[in-house]
């Protein structure tokens, strides 16, 4: 388990956590367990709606064999979105001083903060409404948020627009490094492809999406690149 040095009531945990629950998470149990197994049986599995090989998540594996998958728990039901945002913006912050002693694995951190408190019908509302105002802030910061819960979000696949990928048995939000096959979710924002070009390097922007990103180098009329 680590423990935010600023706030001792904010705690991760850490997969090992999971045999012995420390007293502040306990009656959560089943609600942990459950978004684990959903990770090992969903996340790092393919699924035949998905529209392409490979896992669900490309970078769940690498966390979790990694020691990065860390897991939050909200206690209690969110009076509306901000108070999300101001509990949210507390992780996104410890995420980015955890980072720095990551080393190079630092791509597979992630957190999920988990809402077990929240009824299932109200988290359509509660967590994509979150989700949509808080993106700005984490993109401008390198990073990305993940709504996820059994609504599900209304978001199709990149692959397959009738498949619901977001879908899970626990509410939750998800944070983690923007990586470059982060920009299809960028695309339609300014500011959000100028974020994606401050943090992903030339070399790094897989062939196959360079023509789009140079569609929108000209579209918004930002600085060219070497994908022009």
């Amino acid at each position: 388990m680590v423990t935010n040095p600023n706030d001792a009531t904010m705690v991760l945990l850490e997969l090992k956590d999971l045999d012995q629950l420390p007293d502040i998470v306990r009656d959560y149990e089943d609600a942990l367990y459950s978004i684990v197994e959903w990770a090992r049986a969903y996340l790092i599995r393919p699924h035949p709606e998905l529209g392409r090989k490979g896992p669900v998540c490309p970078f769940a594996r690498g966390s979790l064999d990694r020691g990065l998958f860390y897991l939050a728990v909200y206690r209690g039901r969110p009076a509306g979105p901000e108070d999300v945002a101001g509990t949210l913006g507390r992780y996104r912050d410890w995420f980015l001083e955890l980072g720095s002693s990551a080393g190079s694995a630092t791509q597979f951190q992630t957190i999920l903060v988990l809402f077990p408190d929240i009824a299932p019908s109200d988290a359509p509302a509660l967590l994509d409404a979150s989700q949509e105002a808080l993106k700005a802030a984490y993109v401008s910061r390198g990073l990305m948020i993940g709504e996820f819960h059994d609504g599900p979000p209304p978001k199709g696949g990149l692959w397959n627009e009738e498949f619901r990928p977001l879908r899970s048995p626990v509410p939750l939000l998800a944070i983690r490094h923007l990586v470059p096959t982060d920009f299809p979710f960028l695309r339609n924002d300014r500011d959000f492809v100028a974020a994606y070009l401050a943090n992903v390097a030339d070399h790094e922007i897989p062939a196959k999406l360079r023509p789009e990103v140079a569609v929108a180098l000209q579209r918004f009329e930002l600085a060219p690149s070497a994908t022009s």
